[in-house]
């Protein structure tokens, strides 16, 4: 298990991580999501002793996580981090950097282990050429297989699949994913992509200006958000009144309602008039203005700027909402 207890960072006086606390347990996928500058790349290399801890303490089982000041070489060897910048080697081959911390000792065991990395990130045409001819979204899967080359306990990802194409990000997450779990893994995995925190993370960790305003499971994180600023991290949402949606409603709450949760009908309280739609592939997001208000809703065909439009949401989601 990983204890995080009460833990502060400050870089210079500026305060970067506030009084953060939580546990993950053996083998969880957890997702640390938030805004840019929220502190979730400080968090990762606190976790892993990069840096050291201003107040508080962190635990992987009975093993404190000391800093550079404890460490000659910072890091915990039971861990594996991940960073944005991947730090490969780049004048040996694609095989010598996944096979770079393996033994020698039984070479056949150690083919055998690079070729299976290789081929779970899709890189076995590559083994034999040197890092620098790759491009960036190559050189950070040849990353995720050496990181996991040696099987730590946990891992620790930055951002591990910002740089590859959206056509091979899905097998690649599957693949990985797949094998953490297989393997019992602990993983945790900072990112701005709320595919991997609802499709493939137990549960997610949200922050805010360093600090934790949210830690659950990745469902009731997405569908019970406890703020707008929690929804937006998951796309486009809006704060309305339940009496503009039900105006037998007798209260002032508002609810959260993601864009594809409101669609057009034919009369109701809530009439918006259309500024702009934008294709999407499969659908429209559509940019409309209420009460002087922004609105965004999905539709599945264009309509034209200038238009007045009804808008409604099923009562079981306002309902949620309400309760939530």
């Amino acid at each position: 298990m990983l204890q995080v207890q009460n833990i502060s960072f400050a870089y210079d006086s500026k305060t970067v991580i506030s009084d953060v606390s939580f546990s993950i347990e053996k083998g969880a996928n957890v997702a640390i999501i938030g805004e840019s500058g929220c502190g979730k790349s400080t968090l990762l290399k606190l976790i892993y002793g990069l840096y050291d801890l201003n107040e508080g303490r962190i635990f992987w089982n009975e093993t404190p996580v000391l800093g550079p000041k404890y460490n000659l070489v910072p890091g915990m060897d039971q861990m594996k981090y991940l960073a944005q910048d991947f730090d490969l080697m780049p004048f040996i081959t694609v095989a010598e950097n996944v096979g770079k911390f393996l033994s020698n000792i039984y070479p056949e065991q150690k083919k055998q282990r690079i070729e299976e990395l290789l081929e779970m990130v899709e890189m076995t045409e590559f083994a034999d050429v040197k890092a620098k001819y790759l491009s960036g979204g190559q050189q950070q899967r040849v990353a995720l297989a050496r990181v996991l080359a040696l099987e730590p306990e946990i891992l620790l990802l930055d951002e591990p699949f910002s740089n590859i194409d959206s056509f091979r990000k899905g097998a690649l997450r599957r693949n990985l994913f797949a094998y953490l779990k297989n393997k019992g893994i602990t993983c945790i995995i900072a990112t701005h992509d709320s595919i991997d925190a609802l499709s493939f993370s137990d549960e997610t960790i949200v922050m805010k200006d360093g600090e934790i305003i949210a830690f659950d499971a990745s469902p009731k994180i997405y569908l019970k958000p406890e703020s707008k600023y929690i929804a937006s991290l998951y796309g486009e949402v809006n704060e309305i009144a339940l009496q503009v949606l039900n105006e037998h409603a007798n209260t002032d709450q508002t609810i959260l309602v993601y864009s594809h949760e409101l669609h057009v009908t034919d009369k109701g309280n809530l009439e918006v008039t259309v500024k702009h739609s934008y294709y999407k592939g499969n659908t429209f997001l559509v940019k409309g203005v209420y009460d002087k208000k922004v609105l965004f809703f999905e539709n599945p065909f264009p309509i034209p700027d200038g238009e007045n439009v009804f808008l409604t949401v099923d009562n079981e989601v306002a309902e949620f909402r309400r309760k939530g």
